[in-house]
């Protein structure tokens, strides 16, 4: 009878926690994904039902100069600043991890205070530096910013992989005569690849998103897609923004995918190479 007691009991707490978990995804989704039906409104309003199905905002948004440039600003500091957060992160997670690393707790607490400063703090002081070096209404600066805010997400992530990373690996490829940058390259480097491919997802969306920086940094000509829908909501509020936040979800679904689908990849060479060696 205590048996059939706890199989029901169980079984009533595992629906729970189904249920539970359904509505706290319902809640956390539904805002995001009740903006794209309304981008194929034929009419420029915001509400359901909605008046006729139409692609005009996605028209709008591809043959809008003011749009694509926003497009080609945001990819190009994207691009510049993952492949920049990921290098000084990856090398910055390896020199903490160290064992005869010092003042690793002060080290890590400043690496990562870009996370925990409130981003508006960081977008006054770096306009204020930037100011005095020439970097405030360019490119450039917005990649050395966004870098900033990126790189503690590498450093975590590289920091979470190698705590499961075994150093033996590399005494065995120095007993074998490889050099320390071949071992890293051969044999530490496939390992914390899936650490790096999480960073690098994180560095780029935080790029991506960032719109309170830019609104300090970049000028006329260097306008993001953030900066620019924070502008349309201000000045004009058009469907367009609606079919340019559908791009960008469908976009981060899709990266999301490959890159978890990179990372599965390299977990089946890793546990791979690792049979192989052992």
């Amino acid at each position: 009878m205590n048996t059939v007691y706890d199989y029901v009991l169980g079984r009533l707490a595992k629906c729970l926690v189904w249920v539970f978990c359904g509505v706290a995804m319902v809640f956390l989704v539904a805002p995001i994904l009740s903006v794209i039906p309304l981008s194929f409104n034929s009419e420029p309003f915001f509400s359901y039902p909605l008046a006729g199905f139409s692609f005009r905002w996605y028209e709008e948004f591809f043959n809008s100069p003011e749009w694509q440039l926003a497009l080609r600003n945001s990819f190009i500091v994207a691009v510049f600043s993952t492949v920049c957060a990921c290098t000084l992160g990856t090398l910055a997670a390896l020199g903490v991890n160290r064992r005869d690393c010092p003042f690793k707790s002060i080290l890590m607490a400043v690496l990562i205070s870009p996370m925990i400063i409130p981003v508006i703090v960081s977008a006054v002081g770096m306009y204020y530096a930037f100011a005095d070096v020439g970097l405030i209404n360019s490119l450039t600066g917005l990649v050395v910013a966004h870098t900033v805010l990126s790189t503690p997400f590498v450093v975590v992530t590289v920091m979470a992989t190698l705590a499961s990373f075994d150093n033996n690996l590399l005494r065995a490829a120095a007993s074998l005569g490889a050099s320390p940058l071949r071992a890293f390259r051969l044999v530490m480097l496939p390992l914390i690849a899936p650490g790096i491919a999480s960073g690098a997802l994180f560095a780029f969306v935080t790029s991506l998103e960032e719109v309170v920086v830019a609104l300090y940094l970049a000028g006329p000509e260097q306008r993001t897609l953030p900066r620019e829908m924070w502008s349309g909501i201000k000045q004009q509020i058009t469907p367009t923004i609606l079919a340019v936040a559908t791009c960008v979800v469908a976009f981060s679904i899709l990266l999301q995918l490959t890159v978890q689908w990179l990372r599965g990849r390299a977990a089946r060479r890793s546990a791979k190479f690792a049979s192989e060696v052992i």
